[in-house]
Protein backbone atom coordinates (compact mmCIF):
# COMPACT_ATOMS: atom_id res chain seq x y z
CA UNK A 1 0.00 0.00 0.00
CA UNK A 2 2.88 2.50 0.63
CA UNK A 3 4.66 1.72 -2.76
CA UNK A 4 1.13 2.37 -3.82
CA UNK A 5 0.67 5.96 -2.26
CA UNK A 6 4.10 6.71 -3.22
CA UNK A 7 3.59 6.31 -6.98
CA UNK A 8 0.49 7.88 -6.73
CA UNK A 9 2.63 11.10 -5.53
CA UNK A 10 5.49 10.59 -8.00
CA UNK A 11 2.10 11.03 -10.34
CA UNK A 12 0.95 13.65 -9.19
CA UNK A 13 4.48 15.94 -9.68
CA UNK A 14 4.26 15.15 -13.36
CA UNK A 15 3.12 18.57 -15.24
CA UNK A 16 1.88 19.24 -18.05
CA UNK A 17 4.52 20.23 -20.13
CA UNK A 18 6.27 16.20 -19.47
CA UNK A 19 3.11 14.84 -20.46
CA UNK A 20 2.98 17.05 -24.30
CA UNK A 21 6.57 15.85 -24.26
CA UNK A 22 5.85 12.70 -24.28
CA UNK A 23 3.17 12.46 -26.63
CA UNK A 24 5.09 14.66 -28.75
CA UNK A 25 8.42 12.43 -28.89
CA UNK A 26 5.73 9.38 -29.87
CA UNK A 27 4.41 11.50 -32.82
CA UNK A 28 7.69 12.29 -34.43
CA UNK A 29 9.74 9.60 -33.03
CA UNK A 30 12.63 11.64 -32.52
CA UNK A 31 13.45 14.17 -29.99
CA UNK A 32 14.76 16.73 -31.69
CA UNK A 33 11.64 17.06 -34.28
CA UNK A 34 9.51 16.73 -30.70
CA UNK A 35 11.18 19.41 -30.04
CA UNK A 36 10.87 21.78 -33.08
CA UNK A 37 6.55 20.84 -32.94
CA UNK A 38 6.80 22.41 -28.92
CA UNK A 39 9.34 25.17 -29.65
CA UNK A 40 11.97 24.23 -27.22
CA UNK A 41 15.53 22.84 -27.03
CA UNK A 42 16.20 19.04 -27.81
CA UNK A 43 18.13 19.40 -24.25
CA UNK A 44 14.57 20.94 -22.37
CA UNK A 45 12.54 17.61 -23.94
CA UNK A 46 15.39 14.98 -22.70
CA UNK A 47 15.30 16.61 -19.19
CA UNK A 48 11.36 16.44 -19.12
CA UNK A 49 11.88 12.81 -20.58
CA UNK A 50 13.86 11.72 -17.68
CA UNK A 51 12.23 13.91 -15.16
CA UNK A 52 9.11 12.04 -16.29
CA UNK A 53 10.78 8.20 -16.34
CA UNK A 54 12.33 8.78 -12.61
CA UNK A 55 9.13 9.53 -11.42
CA UNK A 56 7.65 6.89 -12.70
CA UNK A 57 10.67 4.66 -11.82
CA UNK A 58 10.18 3.17 -15.62
CA UNK A 59 11.93 3.57 -18.48
CA UNK A 60 9.08 4.93 -20.73
CA UNK A 61 11.06 4.96 -24.40
CA UNK A 62 13.00 2.55 -25.60
CA UNK A 63 16.03 4.11 -27.80
CA UNK A 64 16.47 2.23 -31.39
CA UNK A 65 18.28 3.06 -34.57
CA UNK A 66 14.39 3.70 -36.17
CA UNK A 67 13.84 6.33 -33.29
CA UNK A 68 12.19 6.67 -29.74
CA UNK A 69 9.59 3.79 -29.64
CA UNK A 70 7.09 3.83 -26.26
CA UNK A 71 7.06 1.13 -23.97
CA UNK A 72 4.26 -0.50 -22.18
CA UNK A 73 4.35 1.95 -19.36
CA UNK A 74 5.25 5.24 -21.68
CA UNK A 75 2.05 4.46 -24.10
CA UNK A 76 0.10 3.95 -20.90
CA UNK A 77 1.57 7.64 -19.94
CA UNK A 78 1.09 9.06 -23.23
CA UNK A 79 -2.82 7.64 -23.28
CA UNK A 80 -3.50 9.30 -19.87
CA UNK A 81 -1.42 12.74 -21.46
CA UNK A 82 -4.11 12.66 -24.60
CA UNK A 83 -6.89 12.39 -22.30
CA UNK A 84 -6.11 15.13 -20.17
CA UNK A 85 -5.13 17.40 -23.47
CA UNK A 86 -9.05 16.24 -24.51
CA UNK A 87 -10.73 17.32 -21.02
CA UNK A 88 -8.67 20.69 -21.12
CA UNK A 89 -10.57 21.28 -24.71
CA UNK A 90 -13.88 20.51 -22.71
CA UNK A 91 -13.13 22.90 -20.00
CA UNK A 92 -12.62 25.74 -22.34
CA UNK A 93 -15.94 24.79 -24.07
CA UNK A 94 -17.54 24.59 -20.85
CA UNK A 95 -15.93 28.14 -19.51
CA UNK A 96 -17.38 29.64 -22.97
CA UNK A 97 -20.40 28.39 -22.51
CA UNK A 98 -21.01 29.67 -18.66
CA UNK A 99 -19.65 33.24 -20.07
CA UNK A 100 -22.31 33.13 -23.04
CA UNK A 101 -20.11 33.05 -25.72
CA UNK A 102 -20.64 30.33 -29.24
CA UNK A 103 -16.70 28.90 -28.75
CA UNK A 104 -14.85 26.14 -28.43
CA UNK A 105 -13.29 23.69 -31.00
CA UNK A 106 -14.15 20.12 -32.57
CA UNK A 107 -11.76 17.93 -34.45
CA UNK A 108 -13.83 15.78 -36.47
CA UNK A 109 -12.99 12.26 -38.25
CA UNK A 110 -14.62 10.86 -40.80
CA UNK A 111 -13.60 7.66 -43.12
CA UNK A 112 -12.88 8.32 -46.70
CA UNK A 113 -16.13 7.78 -48.26
CA UNK A 114 -17.45 10.84 -45.83
CA UNK A 115 -15.09 13.15 -47.39
CA UNK A 116 -17.35 13.47 -50.46
CA UNK A 117 -19.71 15.43 -47.86
CA UNK A 118 -18.19 16.48 -45.24
CA UNK A 119 -17.02 19.97 -46.50
CA UNK A 120 -20.57 21.11 -47.25
CA UNK A 121 -21.76 19.59 -43.83
CA UNK A 122 -18.95 21.55 -42.43
CA UNK A 123 -19.95 24.76 -44.29
CA UNK A 124 -23.57 24.40 -43.21
CA UNK A 125 -22.48 23.83 -39.39
CA UNK A 126 -19.94 26.98 -39.29
CA UNK A 127 -22.54 29.10 -41.04
CA UNK A 128 -24.72 28.39 -37.76
CA UNK A 129 -21.83 28.16 -35.32
CA UNK A 130 -19.08 30.92 -36.69
CA UNK A 131 -17.24 31.11 -33.14
CA UNK A 132 -16.55 27.08 -33.43
CA UNK A 133 -12.93 26.21 -34.54
CA UNK A 134 -13.43 22.84 -37.02
CA UNK A 135 -10.59 20.43 -37.66
CA UNK A 136 -11.52 17.65 -40.30
CA UNK A 137 -9.47 14.05 -39.98
CA UNK A 138 -9.75 11.66 -42.87
CA UNK A 139 -8.86 7.92 -42.75
CA UNK A 140 -10.16 4.46 -43.36
CA UNK A 141 -12.34 3.03 -40.58
CA UNK A 142 -9.37 1.52 -38.79
CA UNK A 143 -7.62 4.41 -38.97
CA UNK A 144 -10.75 6.42 -37.94
CA UNK A 145 -11.30 4.33 -34.55
CA UNK A 146 -8.09 4.20 -33.79
CA UNK A 147 -8.27 7.79 -33.79
CA UNK A 148 -11.09 7.83 -31.75
CA UNK A 149 -10.36 5.56 -28.85
CA UNK A 150 -6.90 7.25 -28.56
CA UNK A 151 -8.73 10.41 -27.69
CA UNK A 152 -7.30 12.31 -31.38
CA UNK A 153 -10.67 13.29 -32.32
CA UNK A 154 -14.19 14.35 -30.69
CA UNK A 155 -16.58 12.66 -32.90
CA UNK A 156 -16.31 10.21 -35.99
CA UNK A 157 -18.42 10.35 -39.01
CA UNK A 158 -19.13 6.66 -40.01
CA UNK A 159 -21.04 4.03 -41.42
CA UNK A 160 -21.23 1.53 -38.78
CA UNK A 161 -20.08 2.36 -35.18
CA UNK A 162 -17.59 -0.40 -33.80
CA UNK A 163 -18.55 -2.82 -31.21
CA UNK A 164 -14.64 -3.12 -29.24
CA UNK A 165 -15.51 0.69 -28.17
CA UNK A 166 -18.52 1.70 -26.19
CA UNK A 167 -19.60 4.81 -27.77
CA UNK A 168 -22.19 7.12 -28.49
CA UNK A 169 -23.83 6.98 -31.90
CA UNK A 170 -26.43 9.67 -33.49
CA UNK A 171 -27.96 9.07 -37.21
CA UNK A 172 -28.02 12.04 -38.98
CA UNK A 173 -28.93 10.11 -42.71
CA UNK A 174 -29.03 6.87 -45.09
CA UNK A 175 -26.35 5.86 -46.29
CA UNK A 176 -26.91 3.71 -49.98
CA UNK A 177 -24.72 1.33 -51.31
CA UNK A 178 -25.05 0.38 -54.83
CA UNK A 179 -23.01 -1.20 -57.94
CA UNK A 180 -21.88 0.88 -60.25
CA UNK A 181 -20.59 0.46 -63.97
CA UNK A 182 -19.20 2.22 -67.19
CA UNK A 183 -21.66 3.77 -68.78
CA UNK A 184 -21.49 1.40 -71.83
CA UNK A 185 -21.38 -1.98 -69.71
CA UNK A 186 -23.64 -4.79 -71.05
CA UNK A 187 -25.93 -4.30 -68.28
CA UNK A 188 -26.23 -0.92 -67.73
CA UNK A 189 -29.82 0.26 -68.13
CA UNK A 190 -31.13 -3.43 -67.79
CA UNK A 191 -33.49 -3.87 -65.15
CA UNK A 192 -34.16 -6.37 -62.54
CA UNK A 193 -30.57 -8.12 -62.48
CA UNK A 194 -30.44 -11.34 -60.33
CA UNK A 195 -27.79 -11.11 -57.82
CA UNK A 196 -26.38 -14.13 -59.22
CA UNK A 197 -25.52 -12.57 -62.70
CA UNK A 198 -23.83 -9.50 -60.90
CA UNK A 199 -21.87 -11.92 -58.72
CA UNK A 200 -20.18 -13.35 -62.12
CA UNK A 201 -19.08 -10.09 -63.33
CA UNK A 202 -15.60 -8.93 -62.09
CA UNK A 203 -15.62 -6.68 -59.24
CA UNK A 204 -13.11 -3.76 -57.90
CA UNK A 205 -13.20 -4.19 -54.25
CA UNK A 206 -12.10 -2.10 -51.07
CA UNK A 207 -9.46 -3.26 -49.00
CA UNK A 208 -10.66 -5.94 -46.44
CA UNK A 209 -11.88 -4.05 -42.93
CA UNK A 210 -13.43 -0.92 -44.91
CA UNK A 211 -17.13 -0.45 -44.35
CA UNK A 212 -18.15 -1.21 -47.80
CA UNK A 213 -15.77 -4.55 -48.30
CA UNK A 214 -17.86 -5.53 -45.39
CA UNK A 215 -21.26 -4.92 -46.72
CA UNK A 216 -20.37 -6.14 -50.22
CA UNK A 217 -19.25 -9.69 -48.62
CA UNK A 218 -22.44 -9.56 -46.66
CA UNK A 219 -24.79 -8.96 -50.02
CA UNK A 220 -22.77 -11.59 -52.16
CA UNK A 221 -21.55 -13.89 -49.18
CA UNK A 222 -24.50 -16.36 -50.40
CA UNK A 223 -23.79 -16.52 -54.07
CA UNK A 224 -21.27 -19.82 -53.70
CA UNK A 225 -17.63 -19.03 -54.22
CA UNK A 226 -17.77 -15.83 -55.13
CA UNK A 227 -15.70 -14.57 -51.98
CA UNK A 228 -13.10 -17.47 -52.49
CA UNK A 229 -11.90 -14.77 -55.19
CA UNK A 230 -13.95 -11.65 -55.22
CA UNK A 231 -12.32 -9.64 -57.08
CA UNK A 232 -9.65 -6.80 -57.68
CA UNK A 233 -8.42 -4.75 -54.40
CA UNK A 234 -7.97 -1.12 -54.50
CA UNK A 235 -7.83 1.23 -51.75
CA UNK A 236 -9.33 4.76 -52.39
CA UNK A 237 -12.85 5.39 -54.14
CA UNK A 238 -10.93 7.46 -56.37
CA UNK A 239 -9.11 4.83 -57.64
CA UNK A 240 -12.29 2.36 -57.76
CA UNK A 241 -13.83 5.10 -59.34
CA UNK A 242 -11.26 5.76 -62.49
CA UNK A 243 -11.08 1.72 -62.83
CA UNK A 244 -15.19 1.32 -63.65
CA UNK A 245 -14.82 4.13 -65.92
CA UNK A 246 -11.67 2.38 -67.75
CA UNK A 247 -13.81 -0.91 -68.13
CA UNK A 248 -12.21 -2.68 -65.67
CA UNK A 249 -14.72 -4.08 -63.74
CA UNK A 250 -18.16 -3.23 -61.71
CA UNK A 251 -17.91 -1.71 -57.89
CA UNK A 252 -19.71 -2.24 -55.00
CA UNK A 253 -19.58 1.22 -53.57
CA UNK A 254 -21.40 4.34 -51.19
CA UNK A 255 -24.22 6.55 -53.85
CA UNK A 256 -22.61 9.06 -52.20
CA UNK A 257 -19.14 9.04 -53.52
CA UNK A 258 -20.59 8.84 -56.93
CA UNK A 259 -23.21 11.35 -57.41
CA UNK A 260 -21.19 13.59 -59.76
CA UNK A 261 -20.09 10.88 -61.99
CA UNK A 262 -23.64 9.32 -62.30
CA UNK A 263 -25.09 12.92 -63.10
CA UNK A 264 -22.31 13.59 -65.55
CA UNK A 265 -22.64 10.43 -67.57
CA UNK A 266 -19.88 8.93 -66.83
CA UNK A 267 -20.73 6.26 -64.75
CA UNK A 268 -23.93 4.23 -64.35
CA UNK A 269 -25.47 2.65 -61.20
CA UNK A 270 -27.08 -0.90 -61.92
CA UNK A 271 -30.78 -1.65 -61.29
CA UNK A 272 -29.87 -4.75 -59.12
CA UNK A 273 -32.16 -6.67 -57.42
CA UNK A 274 -31.90 -5.92 -53.63
CA UNK A 275 -30.06 -2.66 -54.52
CA UNK A 276 -29.60 -0.07 -53.33
CA UNK A 277 -28.67 -1.33 -49.37
CA UNK A 278 -29.54 1.49 -47.26
CA UNK A 279 -27.38 1.62 -44.19
CA UNK A 280 -27.17 4.79 -41.88
CA UNK A 281 -24.75 7.28 -41.70
CA UNK A 282 -23.75 7.96 -37.64
CA UNK A 283 -21.60 10.54 -35.31
CA UNK A 284 -20.05 8.20 -33.08
CA UNK A 285 -18.28 9.86 -30.02
CA UNK A 286 -16.89 7.90 -26.82
CA UNK A 287 -19.58 6.77 -24.30
CA UNK A 288 -17.32 7.73 -21.65
CA UNK A 289 -16.62 11.34 -22.89
CA UNK A 290 -18.35 14.30 -21.54
CA UNK A 291 -21.05 16.24 -23.52
CA UNK A 292 -19.58 19.74 -23.97
CA UNK A 293 -21.39 22.05 -25.86
CA UNK A 294 -19.61 22.40 -28.59
CA UNK A 295 -20.19 18.48 -29.21
CA UNK A 296 -24.29 18.83 -28.42
CA UNK A 297 -24.63 21.61 -31.28
CA UNK A 298 -22.98 19.42 -33.70
CA UNK A 299 -24.95 16.66 -32.61
CA UNK A 300 -28.16 18.50 -32.66
CA UNK A 301 -27.08 19.91 -36.12
CA UNK A 302 -26.45 16.86 -37.47
CA UNK A 303 -29.91 15.45 -36.13
CA UNK A 304 -31.76 18.11 -37.74
CA UNK A 305 -29.85 19.25 -40.48
CA UNK A 306 -26.85 16.86 -41.18
CA UNK A 307 -29.28 14.63 -43.78
CA UNK A 308 -30.03 17.85 -46.23
CA UNK A 309 -26.01 17.51 -46.74
CA UNK A 310 -26.30 13.86 -48.37
CA UNK A 311 -26.73 13.66 -51.95
CA UNK A 312 -30.53 12.75 -52.64
CA UNK A 313 -30.74 8.95 -53.99
CA UNK A 314 -33.45 9.47 -56.27
CA UNK A 315 -31.33 11.71 -58.78
CA UNK A 316 -28.47 8.50 -58.68
CA UNK A 317 -30.95 6.00 -58.71
CA UNK A 318 -34.49 6.42 -60.00
CA UNK A 319 -35.47 2.98 -59.59
CA UNK A 320 -35.47 3.58 -56.02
Amino acid sequence: MQNKNSLLLAMRNLTLRQLRALSEIQAYGRIVNAAKSLGLTAPAVTLQLKQAEAEAGLTLFDRTSDGMRPTAAGRAFIDAARAIEERLRMLTDEIDAIRGARLGSLIVGAVSTAKYFAPRLFAGFMHDFPGIDMKLVVGNREETIISLREHQIDVALMGRPPRDLDVHATVFGDHPLVVIAAPCHPLAGRRDILKEEIAREHFIIRERGSGTRISFERFLGEVPGKLDEPGTEMDSNETIKQAVMAGLGIAFISAHTVAWEVEAGRLAVLDVVGLPIRRQWFAISRADRAVTPTLGAFRGFLESKGATFLPVLGKLYPAA
